[in-house]
């Protein structure tokens, strides 16, 4: 397993932008305003070929009475627990500050060893500001400006060579869940629920999570990654940049990820933002699952399951081939089902269909329903083969490729799922003109 690398320190002193640069991407949000990373993500890093888990955490301070804050606490001595080096983050333009104290003596009970790094010292003339920190009682700091790059070569040299080195192994394909939503609907207690502890930071604060984080978790013997979002809202509700940045942090987890599930708050019913939601899902072409949680909060009649989901295929008919069903983060109710549905839908998504079998689902779909006509000349469609899976793509060959109407395509693709069994999974067809008809053209 690689070594996990945990940064910690108090806000705004540059831990999410070190974290980018050494892992290369931009996948914490980097603001000038404190406290924006709140929940710990979680990135693969390589340096001189030793590999690592590096972990950037929210920032810690004081104030236990805050909830918020309390969580976010907890979360970073979460991390530290689970780490095998930390990364202690000083801020080298301000200076010392009593929470740099606060976190050093939770440091020193921990055991772990410790790498001190002052960021936010552009260069040689800044050095002197590292003298302030000896007097926190610790010796040899790194001077770094994450934003530039000065001195982080330097200290990741010396990291990596005090960490124990892995062989790297390809490890075997992983499902990639992402758990969407609008704010509050339960997004975070549903992993929390399926991990088993408080991972990401809960509250009844709509917007707490504002990354698109990750955890890796082991059901029924298979490994799955799980991406919980920010919550996605309506384009006119998105004022504050950070929450801007937040929604495009969760749309990107949809072009990363296999499977979607899509959260619903069933106590407020099917809501416009929601069918917005999952309108984003189906755009990506990811597999989808509708979550309808809350359910212990809902009062229940005979039919309310019913007239719940009859009223989300009627919204949400673009997805009519998403499975549905209610849930409760809260009490656990549904959840241990969830991954049986995952399960099937990842399967479909990820499935080849036998060139053989294809052509015969399309005789069989052309002689039931014969295609329609354009320009006065019948369509004729010569042969279809798949060209890559997540999702199923299938490539038809036929005389006029824009005479197809989405009507006939939609046609063809529901004989495909009804012939191989990909009835929860998005199916994509590509029309195209025969190599031979193209050069006739000419």
């Amino acid at each position: 397993m690689k070594p996990i690398v945990a940064i910690v320190g108090r806000p705004n002193v540059g831990k999410s932008t070190f974290f980018n640069r050494v892992t290369r991407k931009k996948d914490a949000i980097v603001d000038n305003f404190p406290g924006v990373t709140r929940d710990s993500i979680y990135r693969d890093a390589v340096w001189n070929d030793a590999q690592f888990t590096l972990v950037d955490t929210g920032g810690f301070m004081g104030g236990e009475d805050d909830d918020i804050i309390s969580k976010v606490r907890f979360q970073v001595k979460e991390a530290v627990d689970n780490a095998d080096v930390i990364i202690m983050m000083l801020d080298g333009k301000w200076g010392v500050s009593p929470f740099d104290h606060d976190i050093i003596g939770m440091l020193r009970t921990a055991g772990k060893q410790v790498f001190y790094v002052v960021n936010k010292i552009d260069g040689d003339e800044k050095e002197v500001n590292l003298y302030d920190f000896y007097n926190l009682g610790i010796e040899n700091p790194y001077s770094v400006s994450a934003e530039h790059g000065y001195g982080v070569p330097d200290f990741l040299d010396d990291l990596v060579d005090q960490m124990p080195r892995v062989v790297y192994e390809k490890s075997r394909d992983m499902a990639k869940i992402a758990v969407i939503g609008r704010p509050n609907v339960g997004k975070s207690s549903l992993i929390n629920r399926i991990l088993g502890k408080e991972r990401h930071i809960v509250s009844d604060i709509p917007g707490t999570t504002r990354d698109a984080v990750d955890s890796i978790c082991e059901i029924k013997g298979k490994p799955y990654l799980l991406i919980d979002t920010a919550g996605i809202r309506r384009k006119g509700k998105v004022s504050k940049k950070i929450e801007k940045f937040s929604i495009i942090k969760a749309l990107k987890s949809l072009d990363r990820c296999d499977v979607a599930l899509i959260i619903i708050d069933a106590s407020e019913g099917i809501t416009e933002q929601d069918i917005s939601v999952a309108g984003y899902a189906f755009e990506r072409g990811c597999g989808c699952i509708f979550l309808l949680n809350k359910w212990d909060a809902l009062e229940k009649g005979d039919n309310t399951r019913k007239i719940l989901i009859d009223r989300l295929r009627y919204d949400a008919k673009f997805l009519n081939f998403a499975p549905a069903m209610v849930i409760s983060a809260k009490t656990g109710h549904g959840v241990s089902k969830i991954f049986n549905l995952v399960e099937e839908v990842y399967s479909q998504y990820e499935r080849r269909i036998g060139t053989g079998e294809l052509n015969r689902i399309f005789e069989v779909a052309v002689k039931k329903t014969e295609p329609p006509l354009y320009k006065g000349r019948r369509l004729k469609f010569f042969y279809a083969t798949q060209v890559s899976v997540k999702p199923p793509t299938f490539v038809c060959f036929v005389n006029f490729p824009e005479g197809v109407h989405f009507s006939y395509s939609r046609y063809l693709i529901n004989q495909i799922r009804g012939g191989s069994g990909l009835d929860k999974t998005p199916v994509k067809i590509i029309f195209r003109k025969r190599e031979g008809d193209r050069h006739k053209k000419k």
